[in-house]
């Protein structure tokens, strides 16, 4: 039987209700029967996310609302494996329809729109959430209603939203403010679904995260998940464990979850033991600049299930590794995605990752989704409109010059 369950209380709903959140204000997660299927029928379909429709557990006769997601390649970082001694794999999730790993909850959470009749779709975001969200709706023929921090969006990001027509409420402070108001706007019993990663059948898209990477590579012995709301890594995480609760994997990942310096309260209190709030979360990473994570009392259980752990990195160890994806391995990510190599060297020196230990990092978004932090390098190059070039055999000699300094 599908249901929804209540984290805090228990309380059991069924998963035809249009309902984001338990009435004693607690998250909710999807629960479903079990199923008996093989990797042999899963991989026998052509179509990405939804290879898994077995593992994604939806209403009956609900229609599937999907722009082909998922499917995202899994990259072995071949000059950054030998740097840091382990073997790392990255997770490309830019190569979504919108460029985000956000895609992947936007199928389900939108088909479940559809199927409750909504006719808007409405989010509180710093951007990727946005992105997809309006074009899902669009998808689905349904209208984007979006509420964004004023001022701290993005600028790829920012033209998605105009790119797709979506309604845009700018809202004077972080996302922290936008999240609130969009919650009171349920519980006054609005007419637009919400579909923030509060709504409990984003996790149930997200999770395929798991099923891709253990299908193509197997289990890894770490899988590193940039953290803001904290959405994804408990997705992640729930995802292997249904995997192997299915006896299609026989090992479970210790999960790191990396927060920047500036917007940590989860990684602060997996220390401390004492949970506070960020009132002004402070970093370069934009897509995790929050404050008061909705899902933080998960990401602490994750890494104490795992066995993983919770760390934070300062925008400097973000600005290295943003560059060093690019120019050692040709990955472009947005900056929060960067915040997995940052983490994983830390870890590494601070003894909590092995030499030789399989790692995947999770890269959630597209470089082309931040413009202003790709300015931020220094060109790697001579800038050539600088120099009067008259003729071939000058070109040859600056060219020369470049190669033999490269």
């Amino acid at each position: 039987m599908l249901k929804l369950v209540c984290d805090s209380c228990s309380r059991v709903f069924p998963a035809s209700e249009k309902r984001i959140l338990c009435e004693c204000g607690g998250l909710l997660h999807v629960e479903a029967a079990s199923v008996d299927v093989s990797w042999e029928t899963l991989r026998s379909r052509r179509y990405r996310l939804w290879r898994y429709r077995e593992l994604i557990p939806l209403p009956p006769g609900a229609p599937i609302v999907s722009l082909d997601e998922g499917g995202s390649p899994l990259i072995q970082a071949i000059r950054l494996s030998e740097e840091l001694k382990v073997n790392i794999m990255v997770k490309l999730e830019g190569s979504n329809p919108t460029g985000s790993f956000k895609d992947r909850g936007m199928t389900v959470a939108t088909s479940i729109a559809k199927f409750l009749g909504s006719k808007a779709l409405i989010a509180a975001s710093t951007g990727n959430t946005a992105a997809s969200m309006s074009a899902y709706a669009r998808r689905a023929g349904m209208i984007p209603i979006v509420l964004i921090p004023s001022g701290k969006v993005a600028e790829g990001k920012l033209g998605q939203l105009q790119l797709y027509g979506s309604v845009i409420v700018e809202v004077e402070g972080g996302f922290d403010e936008a999240m609130r108001a969009v919650l009171e706007y349920s519980i006054g019993g609005g007419d637009a679904y919400i579909v923030n990663s509060v709504n409990p059948w984003r996790i149930e898209g997200q999770k395929t995260i798991a099923f891709e990477v253990a299908d193509e590579a197997g289990v890894p012995d770490w899988v590193v998940v940039p953290v803001g709301n904290g959405g994804n890594i408990y997705s992640i995480w729930k995802g292997f464990k249904e995997l192997k609760d299915l006896g299609l994997t026989d090992k479970l990942p210790r999960m790191l979850g990396v927060q920047a310096e500036g917007a940590a309260p989860i990684a602060k209190a997996y220390t401390t033991k004492v949970y506070e709030p960020i009132k002004e979360p402070k970093t370069i990473a934009s897509a995790i600049r929050i404050g008061n994570p909705v899902h933080w009392k998960r990401v602490l259980n994750v890494a104490r299930e795992s066995g993983g752990s919770i760390i934070s990195v300062s925008d400097e160890e973000i600005i290295w590794a943003h560059r060093a994806l690019a120019r050692l391995e040709g990955l472009g990510v947005e900056s929060s995605s960067a915040t997995t190599l940052a983490g994983l060297k830390k870890a590494i020196s601070e003894k909590l990752v092995d030499k030789n230990e399989k790692i995947v990092f999770i890269a959630t978004g597209n470089a082309l989704k931040e413009p202003q932090t790709m300015n931020l390098h220094e060109a790697a190059t001579m800038k050539m409109s600088t120099l009067k070039i008259v003729n071939t055999t000058a070109l040859s000699e600056v060219l020369k010059s470049i190669t033999k300094n490269a």
